[in-house]
């Protein structure tokens, strides 16, 4: 990469990540070419010569959004650890995910937006599944996970606990109850009769 080359890249990086946080404040119709040129110190016309325009930039902004997460998700299920600590880890990094960009939001866009949706699936399916898959047959063998549990009524629980995690903080925040996500965690674990070993 030459000089220009890298230039225009730190650039476009500005951009993207001038607007990944506008967005955790600003509805996507709410947000102006106008006002993220000026909180990324670039010409309007620059924005327009890399993206085309507000649904392409916002669309790049999900995408490389998506990717780092899924990066990040693959990198921590590779690692050592238990059962219990990577799926903790996949919890934290949801929370996280929430007060970057909120879950309705990127459902809202992924409904707008076909070709990232599909692209969503994809990755979905190519990259998540696979891992979740790896993460339940290690568990299976090494005991953490009871051999009563298919892989199939796994990942729809997960996932299920996954989608519905928002709501969780959400009661957190309002009723001021730590106990609440706490109590969630052993629920998920060890069940409402389980007892920690």
């Amino acid at each position: 990469m030459n000089g220009f080359e890298k230039r225009a890249a730190l650039i476009k990086d500005k951009i993207l990540k001038t607007t990944l946080e506008m967005l955790k404040t600003l509805e996507p119709s709410n947000l102006r070419i106008a006002d993220i040129a000026k909180t990324a110190q670039v010409s309007q016309v620059t924005i327009y010569n890399y993206f085309g325009g507000k649904e392409a930039l916002i669309h790049e902004v999900v995408k490389n959004y998506i990717d780092s997460s899924i990066s990040d998700f693959q990198k921590y299920m590779q690692q050592d650890g238990t059962v219990k600590e990577k799926i903790e880890k996949m919890i934290l990094q949801d929370k996280e995910a929430y007060h970057t960009l909120s879950p309705f939001l990127i459902n809202q866009l992924l409904t707008e937006d076909k070709e990232l949706a599909e692209y969503v699936q994809k990755e979905t399916n190519e990259k998540i599944i696979p891992s979740m898959i790896k993460l339940i047959e290690d568990g299976k063998e090494n005991g953490e996970i009871s051999e009563k549990v298919t892989t199939q009524a796994f990942l729809v629980f997960i996932n299920f606990c996954l989608k519905h995690y928002q709501e969780l903080v959400e009661m957190v925040n309002q009723e001021n109850n730590t106990d609440l996500i706490e109590s969630m965690h052993h629920i998920f674990f060890y069940g409402i009769c389980g007892k920690e070993e």
